[in-house]
């Protein structure tokens, strides 16, 4: 099991690299820049300490007395009352100085305040404060140039990591952008099962909530572990030239750390798991409830509802809690309380050399030096510190990534664009051989399926809910594959078409219209640049929508919220056949179409109609079957087989079930009925 899941994760972070490498040049670009910004901070504790060491306790140097006279010219030097001193670094290798003078040293006055100068020519004299700042007279320079540098790498520093971010997060951004067009391409490519099967909300999680977090990712892992990484890279480096002996010392935490990154990852997964299942649940449970809150309300559901979304969120709520818990453990309290100890180690380790006079790494450590490993050992935790941070955000969305890779990972079906832009308009005739489906297997919803449909031709079905009406059109625009038989237009088998090229010249008007955010007229052409103002107007006009479409203030132009809610459910379904007209399909296909429309609605549908089927094959299924009287064709299924074929009047000569039902939607009885 465990096998398992390292080569599952294997596999998700090799999918991650290989977006990442879609933008490799701009995130080795920013990489780039990144390693500058960090060599301009790192930079800044040698300097400081060259201030410290070479500048502000260089007093303590020793100091040679001399003669003014004897001062070789060139060579800086200090006067104090009737002599010259000339301090050892000053000296480089006492050029021009043929007999060194006696050396002199500084040290703090006894009662600790200011400087004591043992002279061999004055014993021991105490210096005033303005002659103390005169033996500095030569370091106030240098030490203004030193802290301008530290100034200028500051800003420089800053400026280069702002660089960096930008350039890292933006990267982000664009890898994201690209995976979650990708899903979305891939979700217009799914079969039809598996939307009918998949709640809604789990696939809105999935391109909206996850894909969010994979960019939390890729921020986390290039704001995050790559410039932690560097950094903590940079300071072990400085460390090295400091005290090398140490720096190896200091090293010893990293596998430290390593170790409690492992236990926190191991422990904290399945948690991370869990919260993630059950907001995808929540998400579902909630677009479920908004759609049927009518349903909800009216049959008083609402306290169930709450119960249920309750224990949903309990369940979410203590597997985060667990999860927090396992950071608090393992993350920035274990990271400091390891700082703190091994920097009180480091203290006493430069403590016991500068009091015990031993020698360390060549000498007793300078305070320049000490100032600058505890700097760079400050600069190692927070990295950590940041790492342990964001682990639970990078577990999060690596969670993320393999739901979403799953989803990608369902077989779609085939695009052929050059096939679909190419495919010549098809006749319209209609085949069905022997076709038998099943949408579970072993239980057949169509056995034996066969008919034909001419070109022009009207084929209606009819039948009891369940009969095998729509899984026909579900076949025939080629949403599921049948498990025998075929099926063909033109002649030529749709299972050796693409789906894109089999639907280019199909129409579809469902009972329930669903009409898109916009206006009226993009509802009608839905992104088709060839359907203008001008044909959209008059395929409103002969489906017999012109007239209600001319009361809206603004026409065409009219904003369509949300599924249409603004409208009545017969002005949306005039809208959506309107769309269907202005595509001029080959096959048109009417799904229950007049279900939601009144009378007189339908009589203006039926006109249209009988103008339309001219040169079009069109199949309707329909319960109400007196909007089906004049089709050329009308079969009767019954448990998914056809029961009964023919016009209507041949039908109601049969007196067989179509003659049943329509005397019963008629309020009819037979003739000599007791």
């Amino acid at each position: 099991m465990i096998e398992q899941d390292i080569v599952r994760e294997g596999a998700v972070a090799k999918r991650l690299l290989g977006y990442l490498l879609l933008f490799r040049r701009q995130v080795a670009f920013a990489l780039f820049i990144l390693v500058l910004a960090l060599g301009a901070q790192l930079a800044a504790p040698i300097v400081t300490k060259t201030i410290i060491d070479d500048h502000l306790l260089a007093i303590q140097f020793d100091w040679t007395e001399l003669r003014p006279e004897d001062v070789p010219e060139g060579v800086r030097s200090v006067p104090f009352r009737d002599m010259a001193y000339v301090r050892s670094d000053w000296l480089g290798d006492d050029r021009g100085i043929s007999a060194p003078g006696p050396t002199a040293r500084f040290r703090s006055a006894a009662d600790g305040g200011g400087f004591t100068l043992d002279s061999p020519a004055y014993g021991e004299a105490t210096l005033s404060g303005a002659e103390v700042a005169a033996f500095y007279r030569h370091d106030v320079a240098p030490i203004g140039w030193l802290v301008a540098l530290i100034v200028a790498l500051t800003l420089v520093g800053s400026a280069l990591t702002y660089l960096q971010s930008f350039l890292l997060q933006s990267s982000a951004q664009r890898i994201v952008q690209r995976m979650r067009m990708d899903v979305f391409r891939h979700l217009q490519r799914l079969p039809i099962a598996f939307f009918d099967k998949t709640p809604v909300g789990q696939i809105v999680s999935r391109v909206a909530n996850d894909t969010e977090n994979i960019k939390e990712l890729y921020i986390s892992f290039t704001a995050t572990f790559v410039v932690s990484g560097l950094n903590i890279v940079g300071v072990f480096v400085a460390l090295l030239f400091l005290e090398w002996r140490l720096a190896l010392l200091c090293a010893l935490i990293l596998p430290l750390f390593g170790l409690l990154l492992y236990l926190h990852l191991k422990y904290s997964k399945k948690y991370v798991q869990i919260v993630r299942a059950k907001l995808a649940e929540m998400n579902a449970m909630l677009n479920e409830m908004i759609h049927v809150m009518p349903v909800v309300q009216a049959f008083r559901r609402e306290e169930t509802m709450k119960r249920e979304f309750g224990r949903l969120n309990e369940e979410r709520y203590r597997s985060q809690v667990t999860q927090f818990r396992i950071f608090a453990f393992s993350g920035r309290n274990v990271v400091y309380f390891v700082s703190r100890l091994l920097t009180a180690f480091i203290l006493w380790y430069f403590g016991s050399q500068a009091l015990g006079g031993g020698t360390g790494a060549g000498g007793v450590i300078s305070f320049g030096a000490l100032y600058a490993f505890v700097d760079y050992l400050g600069r190692i935790y927070e990295p950590i510190v940041g790492i342990f941070d964001q682990m639970t955000n990078a577990q999060r969305a690596f969670v993320s990534a393999e739901r979403v890779f799953a989803l990608m990972d369902r077989e779609g079906e085939k695009e052929d664009a050059r096939e679909t832009s190419s495919a010549p308009r098809p006749e319209g005739r209609v085949e069905f051989e022997d076709v038998t489906f099943a949408y579970v297997p072993g239980e057949n919803v169509l056995k034996g399926i066969s008919f034909e449909a001419k070109r022009g031709e009207t084929i209606a079905l009819v039948g009891h809910t369940g009969s095998g009406k729509s899984s026909i059109m579900n076949l025939l625009l080629g949403f599921y594959e049948p498990n025998s038989g075929t099926i063909r237009i033109d002649g030529v088998d749709i299972r050796t078409m693409s789906k894109q090229a089999l639907r280019r010249h199909m129409g579809i008007v469902l009972q329930d219209p669903f009409l898109f955010t916009g206006d009226v007229k993009f509802n009608v052409s839905l992104y088709n640049e060839s359907i203008d103002e001008q044909a959209a107007r008059r395929a409103l006009a002969e489906v017999g929508a012109g007239p209600f479409v001319d009361r809206l203030a603004n026409g065409l132009a009219e904003p369509v919220v949300e599924r249409g809610s603004t409208m009545s459910a017969g002005e949306r379904q005039l809208v959506s056949f309107a769309r269907a007209l202005a595509y001029d399909p080959a096959i048109l296909i009417l799904d229950e179409a007049t279900a939601s429309i009144d009378s007189e609605t339908e009589q203006v549908i039926q006109h249209a109609l009988d103008v339309l089927r001219h040169g079009r094959t069109t199949f309707v299924i329909a319960h109400r079957l007196s909007t089906i009287k004049g089709a050329d064709r009308i079969l009767v299924l019954n448990r998914g087989v056809v029961e009964e074929r023919g016009t209507h009047d041949e039908l109601m000569a049969l007196r067989g079930r179509y003659y049943r039902m329509y005397l019963l939607q008629n309020a009819e009885r037979p003739v000599g009925a007791g």
